[in-house]
C-alpha cells in the first residue's frame, strides 16, 4: 500500500505539471524532437508542385498516370531522464532546494513525453546508478516515475556522472532523448559524455543556485561538502579567496561548456531563483526552428 501522503504529493505534482504542459508547453515538446524515421502511409495521384522523386513508377506504369508515395513520420520516442540525486542536491537558498526543482521538471518532461504517446525511463544515480526503471508507456507508468523521484532515499553521498552514462549506455541500446539532470559538481565524465551524445540526443539540464557563484560577505563561514563531510574555513570578506573562488567556479564552468560545445550537445541551464518553466519552453521553440 502507498501511504496516503504520497499520493497526495503525487497528485500535486501531477496537476501542476499537467497544467503547465496542456498551456505554456502545448506543442513545443512535440516540434521540438524528431521521430525515428519516415513511414510508407499510402499512394496518391500526383498533382501540380508534388516532388517528383516520390513518384511510385511501379503503381503509375500500372494505372497509367503518375502516383506518388505518401510518408508519416514514425513519431513514437523513448525519452530517459537521467537524475543526480547526490547530496549536492540537498541545497537552495531561495525558495527550494536544487533537487526539488529536478523532481519538478522531470515531472514536467515525463508528462510531456507521454501526451505525444512516447516510452519514458528513469536512472537515478549517485556516486553510483540505485536505480533503473525501463521505458514505458503511460499515465500510469509515468506516475510510478515521478513517486520515485519524490521519495527515493540515496544509499550514496557522492556523484559519479561518467558511471551513469555507461549504465545508460549499456542497457539503453536504442537510440533514446536522454536528459541528463545535474548540477555538475563532478569530473572525468567525458569519454562517457561523448559516447553517450553519438549514440543518443542528449540534452543536459545544469541546476544552479546563485549561492554557489556570488558568497555573501559575512565573514568567517565554515563550509562542509555535502558529499565528502569535509569542512573548510572561508574568510567571505578576503577578496582574494573570493578571487580564488570566482576563477575555480568559471573554469569548471568553461570546461563544461567546451565539452558540450565539442560533442554538439544542447544545454538547459537552470537556477533555483528564476525557476524552470521558462527555460525549458525556450529549448523546446529553439529545438523547432532547427527541425525547420
Amino acid at each position: 500500500m502507498i501511504p496516503k501522503e504520497v499520493l497526495q504529493k503525487v497528485r500535486q505534482i501531477e496537476i501542476r505539471t499537467r497544467r503547465i504542459v496542456d498551456t505554456v508547453m502545448s506543442g513545443g515538446y512535440n516540434s521540438a524532437f524528431r521521430g525515428r524515421g519516415m513511414e510508407f502511409s499510402e499512394v496518391r495521384s500526383y498533382t501540380d508542385g508534388d516532388d517528383i522523386r516520390t513518384i511510385d513508377w511501379n503503381v503509375t506504369a500500372r494505372m497509367g498516370s503518375p502516383y506518388i508515395k505518401k510518408y508519416i513520420e514514425e513519431r513514437e520516442l523513448t525519452v530517459m531522464l537521467v537524475v543526480d540525486a547526490s547530496s549536492s542536491g540537498n541545497f537552495g537558498s531561495v525558495d527550494k532546494f536544487k533537487g526539488e526543482i529536478a523532481v519538478e521538471l522531470c515531472s514536467l518532461l515525463a508528462f510531456s513525453a507521454i501526451r505525444n504517446n512516447d516510452r519514458v525511463g528513469l536512472i537515478i544515480f549517485t556516486s553510483d546508478v540505485e536505480v533503473f526503471i525501463p521505458p514505458r508507456k503511460g499515465k500510469n507508468h509515468v506516475l510510478r516515475v515521478i513517486r520515485e523521484l519524490l521519495y527515493f532515499q540515496p544509499k550514496h553521498k557522492g556523484t559519479d556522472i561518467g558511471n551513469a552514462l555507461k549504465f545508460l549506455n549499456r542497457v539503453q541500446t536504442k537510440t533514446s532523448v536522454v536528459f541528463l539532470v545535474s548540477d555538475f559538481i563532478s569530473s572525468n565524465f567525458e569519454t562517457p559524455l561523448r559516447v553517450s551524445a553519438k549514440r543518443h540526443d542528449l540534452v543536459t539540464v545544469s541546476i544552479t543556485d546563485p549561492r554557489e557563484e556570488v558568497l555573501p560577505r559575512i565573514g568567517l563561514v565554515e563550509l562542509e561538502d555535502a558529499e565528502t563531510g569535509e569542512t573548510i574555513l572561508f574568510d567571505t570578506r578576503s577578496k582574494k579567496s573570493i578571487e580564488i573562488y570566482k576563477r575555480e567556479r568559471a573554469a569548471r564552468r568553461a570546461q563544461l561548456d567546451e565539452l558540450l560545445r565539442s560533442t554538439g550537445v544542447d544545454e538547459i541551464k537552470i537556477t533555483t531563483e528564476t525557476g524552470y518553466v521558462k527555460p525549458i519552453v525556450k529549448f523546446f521553440q529553439k529545438r523547432e526552428r532547427l527541425q525547420r
